[in-house]
């Protein structure tokens, strides 16, 4: 008995600090799993995020037309450009005229459509010039069918039950054929492929699907990789521990993502945003970097539009992702309103002169890059919620480092309401950011905001 009743206060403990932990919304004091060993690179410190679409970026489609974007990219506020695969696309079961950028046929070569070696190297050189930094984006989940590998290194792949080659199982990604991990040669040929692009200025990668991956070998690679110069390393893949203990700086916050949408579309209300961060924060230390986004390549082109999305919410859910706790990404062309689903296999222009959202971002990216508690991971400040008295339809929190304080008003509803914030201990004088008005916040008093409208304060 006094063995079951010792048990029984263990659990009762445990089961308190859980739910101490999911109450105090991302204080120190809250419950982590794991712990990650990864040292960021100081310049990931306040981020953000570009993907980049070659292909579709410019009616050319080549390196040297995005070359001359960088000035503006560069006066957006942009520090990390992600570019989607450059590599030589398979041939053999291509999909559709020109191919899906994630069959690779060649880990350390260029994709003609776009150019040469040369040209992309001169791009990395031109966005360091301007302090900028580039990711490449890794496929080692697969490969194209006519990979040199497949001749040189047979061994690499999974095969079938008859020896053949085989797409990955549970896909109808016919143009491409699985790799084996469990192949050591594979770890070896991998990092010394990655080894080559470091070598040649890659700041790092964004690795595709490395769901069937072993962690141990990106815990090898960051290692190796570093003995180069410091990489950074965002893992397309949402789980707690596993690739972020010591080999990724960033994952995937898709779970937002899609609460966002379903809040967006009417679904649900903010009520499960406000669940979704009592768990964040018990299963995600603080130094773990989270990407934050409303669309990406996966998301425009087989979800849809920022505008069927999300509606008339598109910039109140941009102030989200650009001031909780994570580093925000911009799709190309989610600045000047990208208004079609990019096709994925063949050549479908951006037209950037649909309308101009640059304003607006290059603000918020400013005031990311500017107000130090919103700066990443430990470099920034925890998300304090305030409570509105009308929690299911306003997401409302402040965030404080070296006293600096951003406090933040999102009416996530096609309504307006009235608030009367607990503004306790964050009573005082602030400028209202978008604005510039003066704003004395004083406990007790209330707030409208029209539907889906945001207020932004800072000190």
């Amino acid at each position: 008995m006094e063995k079951l009743h010792l048990q029984l206060i263990l659990l009762i403990i445990a089961v308190s600090l859980f739910v101490a932990g999911c109450s105090l919304f991302g204080k120190k004091e809250d419950i982590r799993p794991y712990v990650s060993e990864v040292v960021h690179p100081e310049w990931s410190k306040n981020v953000v995020l570009y993907e980049v679409n070659i292909r579709q970026f410019t009616p050319e489609g080549k390196f040297k037309a995005f070359a001359d974007h960088l000035p503006r990219l560069k006066a957006l506020g942009i520090d990390v450009l992600w570019f989607m695969p450059t590599f030589p696309i398979g041939e053999v079961n291509r999909k559709d005229k020109l191919g899906s950028y994630y069959s690779v046929k060649d880990y350390k070569a260029v994709n003609p459509e776009f150019g040469t070696i040369e040209d992309l190297t001169d791009v990395i050189d031109k966005a360091h010039a301007l302090g900028m930094y580039v990711l490449l984006d890794w496929v080692p989940n697969h490969t194209a069918w006519d990979n040199k590998l497949t001749e040189e290194h047979p061994e690499f792949y999974v095969r079938d039950a008859k020896g053949n080659f085989t797409p990955p199982i549970g896909t109808d990604w016919t143009d491409v054929i699985q790799l084996d991990w469990k192949n050591t040669g594979l770890h070896d040929y991998m990092i010394e492929a990655m080894s080559f692009w470091v070598k040649l200025g890659v700041d790092g990668f964004r690795v595709d699907h490395p769901h069937n991956t072993p962690k141990e070998f990106w815990e090898r690679a960051r290692t190796e990789l570093n003995t180069i110069k410091p990489v950074f390393m965002l893992a397309e893949h949402e789980g707690p521990g596993f690739f972020m203990e010591k080999g990724f700086d960033m994952n995937y916050a898709w779970e937002l993502h899609h609460l966002m949408k379903r809040v967006a579309q009417g679904k649900d209300s903010v009520s499960v945003i406000d669940r979704y961060y009592k768990k964040e924060w018990v299963v995600n230390p603080n130094n773990v970097y989270r990407l934050q986004f409303i669309t990406n390549h996966d998301e425009n082109s087989w979800a849809g539009t920022l505008d069927s999305l999300f509606g008339d919410s598109q910039k109140v859910f941009a102030n989200l992702i650009f001031t909780v706790q994570g580093v925000p990404l911009l799709y190309s062309g989610q600045e000047a309103c990208l208004d079609k689903k990019l096709r994925f296999f063949t050549r479908d222009t951006i037209e950037w002169d649909t309308c101009d959202l640059t304003s607006f971002y290059a603000s918020l990216i400013q005031l990311k890059k500017k107000n130090k508690a919103l700066w990443n991971g430990d470099f920034g400040g925890p998300m304090v919620r305030i409570k509105s008295g009308k929690d299911n339809k306003v997401f409302s929190f402040y965030r404080e480092k070296d006293g600096n304080r951003v406090i933040v008003f999102l009416n996530l509803t096609k309504k307006a309401v009235s608030i009367k914030p607990d503004l306790a201990n964050i009573e005082g004088d602030y400028t209202e950011f978008f604005t510039g008005n003066p704003k004395t916040l004083k406990n007790g008093e209330s707030m409208s905001l029209e539907a889906w409208s945001y207020v932004v304060l800072t000190n």
